[in-house]
């Protein structure tokens, strides 16, 4: 196995036990159905993508590992994604308190559908990464890096944070909390901000992402944004 492998799956294998332990402990309970299925789909989908680009692009596997406040070089993008991480730990932990103290009712139909829909996010963020093996976790523009338009990125410029925006949405209903969505409203400003401060470096940075940007008009959702 190589090294890159090996780092990847200590890293995955960390993440969630970390990721589990925060769906369960706040509920109190290993009864907390909905944990269960989200958290099922959500290592099932990350491990699969894992397999997938290890084989077929590791370059884009190492750049993706590159990740957090610590990893970004803008004063601007470490703010982000300190809130980001913070927000993020609130998504998963807040649905465990709120089955443990009852503070919302969610039917199991909707905790379904919003699983179901968890999963295209997961097929959205997959599809945008095959598109653009660039696609790292921080704002960064390596030599001859090529302006993707073409695929998902001829509808809006950030697709991968349309499968994040996705997800966010998702991820309270698919918990079965209403309340975890006054997270998901916080965060938003915070993904926009985060959108909008890459473009600022990429049009200065990424020959030809100014004209990118003017032919596809749509930054995050189709027709809207």
């Amino acid at each position: 196995m190589s090294t890159l492998n090996q780092r990847a799956w200590v890293r995955s294998a960390l993440s969630l036990v970390v990721f589990m332990a925060m769906l369960f402990i706040p509920a109190g309970t290993l009864q907390f159905w909905p944990g269960w299925l989200y958290g099922f789909i959500f290592a099932a989908s990350t491990t699969a993508i894992s397999v997938y680009f290890l084989k077929h692009d590791p370059k884009l596997v190492e750049r993706r590992m590159k990740v957090g406040p610590a990893a970004e070089q803008r004063p601007a993008q470490k703010i982000i994604m300190a809130i980001t991480l913070a927000g993020f730990i609130l998504l998963i932990v807040l649905p465990g308190l709120d089955y443990r103290w009852h503070w919302s009712y969610m039917p199991p139909w909707l905790v379904l559908a919003a699983n179901v829909v968890l999963v295209l996010s997961f097929a959205i963020c997959f599809i945008v990464l095959k598109q653009n093996s660039y696609a790292a976790s921080t704002i960064r523009v390596e030599a001859d890096q090529p302006v993707v338009s073409t695929g998902l990125y001829a509808i809006v410029r950030h697709p991968l944070y349309s499968g994040a925006l996705l997800l966010m949405l998702v991820t309270p209903p698919a918990l079965g909390s209403y309340w975890t969505l006054l997270v998901v409203f916080a965060l938003i400003p915070v993904l926009m901000w985060r959108l909008l401060d890459e473009e600022r470096f990429l049009k200065q940075n990424l020959p030809g992402y100014a004209d990118y940007c003017r032919a596809t008009r749509f930054r995050l959702i189709p027709l809207i944004w």
